[in-house]
């Protein structure tokens, strides 16, 4: 599989160039310079979350004609490959909160607190955001707010899902972070992780108007029956607030984002289509499925091999092979013990279903080079997978069911592991068929 897998991994990394955020950044300077200078601004803050800031600084710094006065950025640990003059830097837990994401949240929160009608705030928002910018709303504590993150990502809920959660139980998200910089000007460099690119949703939508309410986020609670499992400070606050007895999130039409521009620099269907680029000038036939790929991982999997087998049958009528390119983002329902992440249990499903299919590879990845709890990007899998694995002694059905995926791959010597690569746009699979 050497020359595929290398095949491969060349066409993930162009479409993590297509996305790059020092460059998407970079394109907007000379609008934040325009906003700052038409509006008569005296003070610059740049604030950055999520696992591109360090990168999205970075441009901000290069290229930026103005001066930053103050700024923070809160990114994963490991995520900032150096200093960054100007801002201060946290790096923090992700996908659970710790204590660093809060002291460095607490920091812009006060930062914000100090911002006028002449102060420029520009945010750099990238995924990861919802976990590092972290403030518990008035009465849970930190500790609280993991275990509902931890139980909802457990249950298999989506992006979507957890963030109704969790911006609900924040006191910075779903536009609240807006309404703290409010009556500042505002403009959101955004690089999305979330599928149809939601403002609301990106990082939990800090800086836009929140479509979600209080009973939303008891409604899918509920869904997953977590409402006998949550603190109970958390249950009693999501309860007052569908009550109204707490302030609902800002809403579209108050006039705390009149001044606020929300700009979507970057997102997987741009990661895809440059994959894609690249793999017709490779000489692939190509084809983009989707860049909305959801649902479970073991389902998509299922129904990506269907694909894949479909289309080898009929290779025969093509002179050159054939590429199949999707992008999204996947969920999975912890049943086992072991360790794993979404990319490398849909490529083991994958490589189930198309056990004993010669010429079907695939390689599916996060674009951020982390796949769940692990140090992997994904995994690359051939319809010779299962086989070589059960000439090892492993049973691939056994660490499916084990959700142990990264340790199946790390034994039989095909996972993907990048590092950490200054990006977050979901996921993206691969499917070479020759």
């Amino acid at each position: 599989m050497g020359n595929d897998a290398r095949l491969l991994s060349e066409l993930f990394y162009d479409g993590l160039q297509a996305v790059d955020p020092y460059y998407s950044t970079a394109l907007h300077a000379e609008k934040i310079r325009s906003i700052y200078q038409r509006n008569s601004c005296e003070k610059l803050y740049t604030v950055g979350f999520g696992k591109a800031a360090c990168r999205m600084y970075k441009a901000i710094e290069d290229k930026m004609p103005l001066p930053v006065d103050s700024g923070f950025l809160i990114t994963k640990y490991g995520h900032c490959d150096s200093g960054h003059p100007g801002v201060t830097v946290y790096e923090a837990g992700h996908p659970l909160p710790d204590e660093n994401g809060m002291r460095g949240t607490g920091e812009i929160i006060n930062l914000l607190a100090t911002a006028d009608n002449r102060t420029l705030v520009v945010f750099l928002i990238s995924g990861g955001g919802s976990a590092l910018l972290v403030s518990p709303y008035s009465g849970i504590s930190l500790n609280e707010k993991r275990t509902v993150t931890d139980l909802l990502l457990r249950a298999g809920a989506d992006i979507h899902e957890l963030n109704t959660v969790r911006k609900h139980i924040s006191g910075v998200k779903g536009g609240r972070l807006a309404e703290i910089s409010h009556p500042a000007w505002m403009i959101s460099l955004i690089l999305s992780d979330v599928i149809g690119d939601r403002l609301d949703v990106i990082a939990s939508g800090p800086t836009s108007p929140d479509l979600a309410t209080y009973a939303d986020a008891l409604t899918v609670l509920d869904k997953f029956r977590l409402l006998e499992k949550i603190p109970r400070s958390i249950h009693e606050i999501l309860q007052n607030g569908a009550n109204g007895l707490i302030p609902e999130t800002p809403k579209a039409g108050s006039a705390i984002f009149d001044k606020v521009e929300n700009i979507i620099i970057g997102s997987n269907r741009k990661a895809v289509e440059g994959a894609k680029k690249k793999a017709e000038l490779m000489g692939f036939i190509t084809e983009i499925i989707s860049s909305e790929i959801s649902g479970e991982a073991g389902e998509t999997a299922k129904w990506l091999a269907q694909k894949a087998i479909g289309v080898k049958k009929g290779a025969g009528n093509y002179r050159r092979p054939l590429c199949l390119l999707s992008g999204g983002e996947t969920t999975v329902k912890v049943r086992g013990s072991g360790l794993g992440g979404r990319n490398t249990e849909l490529a083991l499903e994958f490589a189930i279903e198309i056990d004993g299919y010669d010429g079907i590879t695939l390689l599916s990845a996060g674009t951020d080079g982390t796949d769940g709890p692990t140090d992997a990007a994904g995994a690359i899998v051939n319809g010779s997978t299962a086989g070589k694995a059960r000439a090892m002694g492993l049973d691939p059905h056994e660490y499916l069911r084990n959700n142990d995926s990264y340790s199946f791959f790390k034994k039989t010597g095909e996972l993907l592991i990048t590092g950490p690569t200054g990006t977050n746009v979901m996921d993206i699979q691969i499917i070479m068929i020759k």
